[in-house]
């Protein structure tokens, strides 16, 4: 299948969706494991992750009708729910703390597992968790689009509809506050 037939059928999936169930599940079986992948990064918790993947599918079922979108601004809508439903979730629960105690607890009992050389990286992974972790929200959100999810500058503003400079800055400013925590 082509690219064209492949958008043109997303496009036709999106429009199905709003009164066919079984094309709502053909869409969520499309953008669950990307929703899902962001959650994770942006919670470090499978767990949760699940619980907040299930919440933006929720929120898409109840406010499909009345998107309007082509399937490029799909994509850009499901992250800009995801990133709203965790940014909701980390404020609501006061998550942070919680959160990085857990992943360094986690990256712990992996370290005393490991015997081997992967020690070092572990412990450089929860050095890396903690300093994402301590970052703005805002912050959180275009790093993880941007590292873990390899979306585009182009991209990233258009989900969180801000200009491309904007996005370039905030990333800049965001990886100099990374750089400075982990002292490189």
């Amino acid at each position: 299948m082509d690219d064209e037939s492949k958008v043109a059928n997303e496009g036709q999936l999106i429009a199905n969706a709003r009164d066919n169930p079984s094309a709502f599940v053909r869409l969520y079986r499309r953008h669950y494991d990307a929703v899902f992948r962001y959650c994770v990064h942006r919670l470090f918790d499978r767990h949760m992750a699940e619980d907040i993947t299930g919440e933006v599918f929720l929120k898409v079922v109840e406010n499909l009708r009345h998107f309007k979108g082509d399937e490029k601004q799909f994509r850009s809508w499901l992250y800009r729910i995801a990133t709203n439903a965790v940014n909701d979730h980390l404020r609501k629960t006061d998550r942070r703390g919680v959160l990085l105690k857990g992943a360094c607890r986690q990256i712990d009992s992996q370290v005393a597992d490991c015997q081997s050389s992967a020690e070092p990286s572990t412990e450089r992974l929860a050095l890396l968790r903690e300093a994402v972790l301590s970052l703005k929200p805002r912050y959180q959100t275009i790093i993880t689009l941007r590292f873990f999810e390899n979306l585009k500058l182009t991209e990233i503003a258009d989900l969180l509809g801000s200009s491309d400079g904007t996005i370039r800055s905030q990333l800049a400013r965001a990886l100099a506050k990374l750089r400075k925590k982990l002292k490189i």
